[in-house]
């Protein structure tokens, strides 16, 4: 998988870059390819499962989680270093996914994606007659 933001393709003109109102951060993403699937964890603290949309759509994956605002019942901030935004990040998926078997899960502020591979792409063993 490559950062959509980061890889231009070969005819030199880089993706369409969107465009969100209010503030919006790029969450810190892990991939790990496990056998059969691809792993992507990513960190997106301050949200829950119903608030995270998850699309695959033409090799593109696509995270977005809603933050919701905080706001102090009574009182107001001395010091406010936490920033409080949605999290949207796109992927361009080089693999074979079956779009059809992705799975997630939201747990601690972390979400985890199983993306596993379409069966043509799948490694397979070969048995040697003799």
């Amino acid at each position: 998988m490559t950062d959509e933001t980061t890889t231009i393709p070969a005819g030199g003109v880089a993706a369409a870059e969107h465009t969100r109102s209010g503030q919006c951060y790029r969450p810190q993403v892990d991939i790990l390819e496990q056998g059969d699937e691809l792993l992507l964890r990513a960190d997106v603290p301050g949200t829950s499962a119903d608030q995270i949309d998850v699309k695959f759509e033409d090799g593109a994956l696509t995270l977005h989680a809603v933050v919701t605002p905080r706001t102090p019942a009574n009182g107001r901030y001395l010091l406010r270093e936490y920033g409080v935004g949605d999290f949207y990040r796109t992927f361009q998926v080089s693999e074979v996914i079956d779009a059809g078997k992705i799975s997630a899960e939201c747990r601690d502020g972390v979400l985890t994606l199983h993306l596993p591979k379409a069966e043509a792409v799948k490694p397979r063993k070969i048995a040697v007659k003799s």
